[in-house]
């Protein structure tokens, strides 16, 4: 992880130029740290036990884990098995949440599907998206992990999307907004604020 932050100067917010980390929840921590350690060569660097959630101070016990990319950046997790349900770790749809991690070239990439088909995790692939070539593979949590390498087309084919990314948003909500709106109701779609914590129940 680097330890240089980006820089504020006067009149202008600093960039947010990383993912320090993603965190999501685990099944079991010894499960999870076999995979991402273990099959993806990802290091295990903390495994934190609280006794409280931090800003809330609710009596919760649970586990927090890192693992640490080559960049610096994190993946963590959470063991916190009191409110956890069977349900939360079935396969999650990739619409919903997913993570892909890049390597260099696509002999590199396939490379790594060798060695986690090898592990006994079926990893899938590759599929070829334009900008990038992917494999595919479930973690014990029923998180969906990409392995992705850039094709050569990734820079210019980018560029010339983000000249139209805020009209494609403009267009697509035109033409879905009467099916939101019936499923989630105007008001859900139109706030642009959240109260931050939960709610006690």
């Amino acid at each position: 992880m680097s330890n240089s932050a980006p820089k504020a100067t006067p009149g202008k917010l600093a960039v947010l130029n990383s993912i320090n980390h993603a965190a999501y929840r685990c099944r079991d921590a010894e499960q999870t740290r076999w995979f991402y350690e273990d099959v993806l060569g990802i290091p295990l660097v903390a495994s934190l036990i609280r006794e409280k959630i931090a800003g809330l101070e609710e009596d919760t016990p649970y586990l927090h884990l890192f693992f640490q990319l080559g960049n610096g950046n994190l993946i963590a997790f959470f063991d916190e098995p009191t409110s956890a349900t069977p349900e939360q770790f079935e396969r999650a749809y990739s619409f919903d949440r997913h993570l892909a991690f890049e390597v260099g070239t696509e002999a590199e990439m396939l490379e790594w599907q060798k060695r986690i088909n090898a592990a006994g995790v079926s990893c899938l692939g590759p599929v070829d998206h334009g900008i990038v070539r992917s494999v595919y593979m479930y973690d014990p949590n029923g998180l969906q992990t990409e392995i992705c390498v850039r094709t050569p087309v990734y820079d210019q084919a980018m560029a010339a999307e983000q000249k139209t990314a805020h009209e494609n948003i403009r267009k697509w909500n035109a033409r879905t907004r009467a099916a939101k709106e019936a499923k989630f109701g105007a008001a859900a779609i139109d706030v642009r604020s959240r109260q931050a914590g939960r709610k006690k129940s």
